[in-house]
């Protein structure tokens, strides 16, 4: 994420070790291909209900790149969406004035909460709605998304910081972020992985004694594979089916992935 405090404040560690990152594309070459195939078999067809979902793509990427994961969803009876707004260039004029609207257009067509899957930056995008509308935000769901001060270097920051130059930032990104932080006024599920070679993953767990309900799941993935990985897909459709009022958490019923217990996290840099 933005380095706020300088390269020697907060969060300055550098994120997962150069081989976990270097190994990223050859990884998700074979979570894609397995995920492919995951199709072949019988869908649950109707089990989203026709629900609406809206899906946020991480800094860089745009809808092109959870397509993977939006089929999948479809497929087992959601209604679901990209955000419609390009690339993600982060917290630009253009994101921040364009996502809000775009949901509220959601929320209006539907007349129902819509719940919000965010892909690393886009998570954070997706905590930050459920704070502004918290009526109209059935849960989040987060995949790999560096919310805490001790995620905040990971090895994308260079690329954050060059995108601020490049597209902007808003003013009062920092307030942003600050308010997103904050416990989410909605049911949550953080899915994460240690061997995710982009972001640290301790930046990724959440409190899981906030209230509402929220929850860690640890998956086996690199971080560009969360949105087709086929143990992720299945956990993602998992947390949708669930009951917002009649929460329950996650069973670690799909293998590879285990429902996390999580203690405090460690300084960055301890790891």
């Amino acid at each position: 994420m933005y380095d706020f405090e300088g390269a020697h404040g907060e969060g300055a560690g550098g994120g997962p070790s150069r081989a976990l990152t270097l190994l990223e594309p050859a990884r998700w070459s074979v979570e894609y291909g397995a995920s492919r195939l995951l199709e072949l078999l019988p869908a649950e067809r109707g089990l989203g209900e026709d629900r609406p979902v809206l899906v946020l793509p991480g800094f860089s990427a745009h809808d092109a790149l959870t397509g993977r994961l939006r089929a999948h969803l479809r497929r087992r009876g959601w209604h679901v969406h990209g955000w419609g707004l390009g690339a993600n260039h982060g917290l630009t004029e253009a994101i921040v004035s364009g996502l809000p609207a775009r949901f509220t257009e959601l929320s209006e067509h539907h007349g129902q909460p819509i719940s919000v899957v965010g892909w690393s930056f886009g998570g954070l995008l997706a905590r930050w709605l459920a704070h502004e509308h918290p009526e109209a935000v059935r849960q989040v769901v987060c995949l790999g998304s560096p919310w805490r001060a001790e995620g905040e270097r990971t090895r994308a920051t260079a690329l954050f910081e060059r995108s601020r130059v490049k597209h902007g930032i808003v003013e009062n990104a920092r307030e942003i972020v600050d308010r997103l932080r904050g416990p989410v006024p909605v049911p949550l599920s953080a899915v994460w992985s240690r061997s995710d070679g982009v972001v640290p993953w301790r930046g990724c767990v959440v409190d899981e004694s906030d209230h509402p309900p929220a929850e860690n799941v640890e998956v086996v993935s690199s971080h560009v594979g969360l949105v087709a990985n086929p143990v992720v897909l299945r956990v993602v459709t998992d947390r949708l089916s669930a009951d917002p009022a009649r929460w329950r958490p996650y069973a670690a019923s799909v293998p590879g992935a285990c429902a996390a217990q999580v203690g405090a996290p460690t300084p960055a840099g301890a790891r």
